[in-house]
């Protein structure tokens, strides 16, 4: 990986029990063998949501067959084996990401809610009129909405570090940017619309000497790289199981213990609590106090089951392959004519966003599907990053371990369908 993605050095379960061998590989992917409008399905829309490997539908049904019940709540025996299944869950995460304390992970929904969790949390209680609160000018929604929110509630200031024409993040002008009054840096590890892969350590310790928080939005990092969350040495990190080849609906909030023990719920209910009254409630210690009522048990449990999976791959084979594909994608597109990719960092991940002469992105996906070609077609909640190159939309064609080159090679024949379609 390259050095801008982080430090990659951690210890993990990564032995290769088996050879990396693509085809057997996307045996173990059921919907992989299907066709659309008769053509093999080419699944290119892994940044979006990625599929799921029969191990983590089996670890669904397993649940829902054998041991379905509430945890935290029951002397019984079904409620004990779910509650040891959704702890261990819990421990896997963490391993996987490099934390240092299982109570440093968070179960959320997705991203999307880890971030509105932090914003809120860590917000109310330290972030005040005139302060600043600093985002990139590459985050996806949900990393600018729920700041833009907390900034309304508090009279904060929202300020934006600019990119490059490649894609890359202005480390010179984030410097300039990080003041007295900046509270928190929130900032993609890997941007969904350009595949650009942030310096984060760098960012990190740019910020820590000012005193600065830094939230990392790790949704396009996980599945493509080896993670050490306690090496980074960032203070929140949210991921979506859905992203890495576990299920919809459940995600992950990483905060730092050191901060994570001086935050207040952000949710109110049961399971976080240690005792309530009508005059007073107190609250239980992390990660509890933050995963108010009853916990998406089986998707926890899925999601350890898709990291099982990628860890028997091994994160530094899955990169290599992914990384390899990426190049050789690149290369096949730019022969494309008129094609034109935007986002050309140095360091990516294997994500590509293009535009095609003046046909419209929706066009373009919409013949791609009738050739059994799966892409994204928009502004992929990334309006921003489309209003700094002066598009209203692009393609976006993003590369999972089980995608091959005969599957690009399938994209870059369609697209030539595309062109004489428009071009008569």
């Amino acid at each position: 990986m390259s050095a801008a993605a982080g430090p990659v050095s951690a210890p993990s379960r990564t032995a290769k029990t088996r050879a990396f061998d693509v085809h057997r590989i996307r045996d173990d992917f059921p919907i992989l063998t299907q066709t659309i409008h008769g053509k093999p399905l080419v699944y290119l829309d892994n940044v979006n949501t990625t599929q799921k490997p029969q191990c983590v539908i089996d670890a669904l049904v397993d649940y829902y067959s054998n041991y379905n019940a509430n945890v935290h709540r029951g002397a019984y025996d079904l409620s004990v084996r779910a509650t040891e299944a959704y702890e261990r869950a819990r421990a896997k995460v963490q391993h996987f990401l490099g934390a240092r304390l299982p109570q440093e992970i968070l179960f959320v929904r997705g991203t999307t809610e880890a971030i509105n969790l932090a914003a809120q949390s860590f917000g109310r209680s330290r972030i005040r009129a005139g302060d600043e609160v600093l985002v990139s000018a590459m985050e996806h929604h949900s990393n600018i909405v729920p700041w833009q929110l907390l900034c309304e509630q508090t009279g904060a200031r929202l300020k934006v570090a600019p990119i490059d024409d490649s894609g890359e993040l202005r480390l010179d002008e984030l410097g300039r940017l990080l003041t007295a009054n900046t509270r928190i840096f929130a900032v993609a590890h890997v941007s969904n619309s350009l595949g650009t892969i942030n310096p984060i350590a760098e960012i990190v310790s740019l910020c820590q000497r000012r005193g600065i928080c830094v939230l990392v939005d790790g949704a396009q990092a996980a599945p493509h790289f080896r993670l050490n969350l306690a090496e980074l040495g960032c203070d929140f990190f949210a991921l979506s199981g859905h992203k890495l080849f576990g299920p919809m609906g459940v995600g992950v909030l990483y905060v730092k213990k050191e901060i994570l023990d001086s935050l207040p719920p952000y949710h109110g209910g049961g399971n976080m609590i240690r005792s309530v009254t009508f005059e007073k409630t107190t609250y239980a210690d992390a990660p509890f106090r933050f995963e108010a009522g009853t916990p998406n048990v089986a998707d926890a449990i899925g999601l350890a089951a898709a990291i099982d999976y990628l860890q028997d791959l091994g994160m530094d084979v899955i990169e290599r392959h992914e990384q390899e594909l990426l190049v050789y994608a690149t290369s096949r597109l730019r022969d494309v004519p008129g094609l034109r990719i935007l986002g050309t960092a140095r360091a990516k991940a294997p994500v590509i966003s293009f535009v095609l002469d003046d046909i419209h992105a929706h066009d373009i996906s919409t013949i791609l599907d009738q050739e059994g070609i799966a892409v994204r077609a928009g502004h992929h909640c990334a309006q921003p990053v489309m209003d700094r190159f002066a598009v209203p939309a692009t393609v976006r064609a993003s590369i999972a371990f089980y995608n091959t080159r005969d599957e690009v090679d399938r994209l870059v024949e369609a697209l030539g369908r595309v062109v004489e379609v428009f071009r008569g």
